[in-house]
């Protein structure tokens, strides 16, 4: 059965992959972001593959009445939302003594605050029981790293609304989740922490099953969060990162010599 799936941010990266998947499989999408003309460009790249039904949408995700018109009116269109994916982020590299208020408190705003923003203008359209709210967190939520206080900051937040929402939402028969992505090739948050093919090379080797991931890879893992499959799962953060949390894999493990 078709369903519809609204997703924020899915102009580029992980979420157009996301919004790609599920079009792929005849559900209705709505993709949308700040730039109306990224996200009519990227619905009609979505049209062109797989003839789906798709509405492109503009709203800024720090603004509550935005995101409430858009879903309104994406509702009238395409019907209730089934699947809602908050995956609109900012992200840059700096030193914490380098970042001014206004740079911290706009990746806040956007990761943390917006996140909520589409939650909760979700909730008064969503198709319920059944329904999926999954939100696009980070390793940074919970593992630090230098030059990412920011992020670290706004994504540890995102994994805590995810959980509360989760068990205020779930009597209404709401789940919500998170996927934690590791480094996916050719997004621009790899590009910029490993800008060289030997950075990546290098990156790649750390990560238990040695490759990068792919936007595929965390469209399949939305897909399954927000099928039946999943129905019983919620409040959880998932890893979708090849062990790259586990730690650096990169010895020959297999052939160290046995005692």
């Amino acid at each position: 059965m078709s369903r519809t799936v609204f997703i924020s941010g899915g102009t580029s990266g992980i979420n157009l992959g996301i919004a790609r998947a599920f079009a792929a499989r005849g559900d209705k999408v709505m993709v949308f972001g700040r730039d109306g003309g990224k996200s009519q460009a990227a619905a009609d790249l979505i049209l062109a593959e797989t003839g789906a039904k798709v509405m492109a949408g503009s709203a800024d995700v720090r603004d509550p009445a935005a995101i409430a018109a858009l879903f309104a009116d994406a509702t009238a269109q395409l019907g209730a939302p089934d699947v809602v994916i908050a995956g609109a982020a900012g992200n840059f590299m700096a030193p914490a003594v380098g970042i001014s208020p206004n740079g911290f408190k706009t990746v806040v705003d956007i990761d943390l605050l917006g996140t909520y923003n589409v939650f909760k203008a979700a909730y008064d359209v969503v198709r319920k029981p059944g329904a999926s709210l999954i939100a696009i967190t980070a390793p940074q939520a919970v593992q630090p790293l230098p030059q990412q206080v920011h992020v670290c900051a706004a994504k540890a937040g995102v994994n805590m609304v995810v959980k509360v929402l989760a068990m205020e939402w779930g009597k209404a028969g709401i789940r919500v989740n998170a996927i934690s992505p590791g480094p996916i090739a050719g997004t621009e948050g790899v590009e910029r922490m490993a800008p060289t093919d030997a950075e990546k090379a290098a990156w790649a080797e750390r990560i238990a099953i040695k490759r990068m991931g792919t936007p595929q890879d965390v469209a399949q893992a939305a897909i399954f969060l927000s099928s039946d499959a999943g129905s019983y799962i919620t409040g959880t953060i998932l890893d979708c990162d090849g062990g790259m949390k586990l730690g650096d894999a990169s010895g020959d493990y297999l052939t160290l010599p046995t005692r």
